[in-house]
């Protein structure tokens, strides 16, 4: 216990990352207290992560039971196939309550505080806690500031949570409107549109840019989008923006040209996701109290031990983790970073490799990935001064993939010609989330195709698809 303080370390947001800071804080001996003001678990647990999950683990079952095709090639017949739209929407409440229960649990558990109020910084090394109650102030040697994000919706959007809504309404899955308008193709756009399809609802997709899953490598890109959306039949409207959508029964949307910014279209539809993104919740935290301004894009400025920076010099005893510095706004690498700013208080020196922490979108099939893209390696290249290669494997050549008969797939590994270095590794296919984390692996320890190609994986097995692409890399 650091004397003169009321706690060693004090977390401000108990979603996965601040859970993960915890529980790695009292590992290492450290008083601990974390403040919540909403729901503990965050985002992830509550209304991101977990309840998608839930929802597309349900509606995929749906989707391949009624594949009449899929299951004749395999020798299999089924009759009609009925759900219960309000029985998966309980699944996905129901787990969102086993993990939420679970993870205040394990806190309790190690002795780590929870405190319910809004939590601000109110000085150096000082946190106040507002409640229906009033105000105290508690002292801490560290402040961790784990705030998370909220649903990024464009001006011009009238969200109502019921005709039109975001994915934290999306995800309790309270109607299944006939059709459907979903804003954005990323991945929460994609995962939506995997659960709506399969459930039978008719869907349109806006992209405001000129391609469709515009933050993903362009070769999985455009086999995932004929797989994905092509093939089921999802009417899509590139380079078009909602300008205004109006709430209500139909719901109105006011299409333009995202470069005239012209509307060339009205829609009338049964409900409307607003799928754009995310935003920090970076207000009212007390960061005027030691000097800390936000970024353009209202991010809290770190360094990569994830210390809080104040005109580029670190602010001590701060610290701040996850969505809220715009790093990498995943639920993993939050709890990640959470990890390595615990590290650097006890005064273990440690910082975080964004290149090898892998994302996925969990359609059917999935979509992984992990380091860079073609694109962005090879503007790493040029500033470096090296040339990069790529290689390419496909699930159709794989074993497994084919005795499943679910050989729509491809894994492309990219890296550098004269070292063989890996610098990204991007799937599309059946458990594409599960078959990354090899790469990941890879890319972490800085190895090369020549060593990968040369190691044994087990036949028959979906990893063979990667085994492929290193093998192709080194032989080319």
């Amino acid at each position: 216990m650091s004397p003169g303080f009321d706690y060693d370390l004090v977390i401000i947001g108990a979603g996965v990352g601040g859970h993960g800071a915890a529980l790695h804080a009292v590992s290492c001996g450290l008083k601990t207290a974390i403040i919540e003001a909403a729901d503990m678990g965050g985002t992830c647990v509550n209304r991101g992560c977990i309840p998608s999950k839930a929802l597309l683990a349900a509606s995929g079952r749906v989707r391949e039971l009624r594949n009449a095709h899929h299951l004749k090639s395999l020798g299999i017949k089924v009759g009609s196939v009925e759900f219960d739209r309000q029985a998966i929407a309980n699944h996905a409440g129901n787990l969102v309550s086993k993990i939420q229960g679970d993870l205040t649990n394990s806190l309790k558990r190690l002795g780590v505080d929870i405190i319910r109020g809004w939590g601000k910084v109110a000085g150096f090394q000082k946190v106040t806690i507002t409640t229906n109650n009033g105000e105290t102030t508690i002292t801490a040697k560290d402040i961790i500031l784990s705030p998370g994000s909220v649903p990024f919706v464009p001006p011009g959007i009238e969200v109502d949570g019921k005709t039109v809504f975001t994915s934290d309404q999306g995800v309790k899955l309270e109607s299944l409107p006939n059709w459907v308008a979903i804003i954005g193709s990323g991945y929460i756009g994609l995962e939506f549109s995997d659960i709506y399809s399969a459930l039978g609802c008719e869907i349109t997709m806006i992209e405001a840019l000129d391609q469709l899953m515009p933050g993903f490598d362009r070769d999985i890109a455009k086999l995932a989008e004929r797989v994905l959306i092509t093939q089921r039949d999802i009417e899509t409207k590139v380079g078009i923006y909602a300008k205004k959508v109006i709430p209500g029964s139909p719901v109105v949307i006011e299409l333009a040209n995202f470069q005239t910014k012209e509307v060339v279209e009205v829609m009338e539809v049964d409900a409307c996701l607003v799928a754009t993104g995310r935003i920090p919740v970076t207000q009212n935290l007390g960061l005027e109290s030691v000097g800390v301004e936000l970024d353009r894009r209202n991010y809290i400025p770190v360094n990569d031990t994830m210390a809080v920076l104040s005109a580029g010099e670190i602010v001590p005893h701060l610290w701040a983790i996850g969505d809220a510095n715009g790093k990498m706004m995943l639920a993993h690498a939050a709890s990640a970073q959470g990890i390595v700013a615990v590290d650097n208080i006890i005064g273990r020196e440690r910082k975080i490799d964004y290149r090898s922490i892998p994302a996925a979108a969990f359609t059917h099939p999935e979509v992984s990935y992990v380091g860079l893209t073609e694109t962005a390696a090879k503007e790493l290249g040029l500033d470096e001064g090296f040339e990069i290669a790529t290689s390419k494997s496909y699930f159709k050549g794989n074993s497994k993939a084919l005795a499943e008969n679910e050989a729509d797939g491809i894994a492309k590994v990219i890296y550098r010609k004269d070292t063989g270095e890996v610098l990204g590794v991007h799937i599309f296919g059946m458990h594409a989330s599960d078959l990354i984390h090899e790469a990941s692996a890879a890319i972490a320890n800085r190895q090369a195709v020549h060593i990968l190609a040369n190691l044994v994986h087990a036949h028959p097995t979906l990893s063979e698809v990667l085994d492929e692409a290193y093998k192709r890399a080194f032989a080319s």
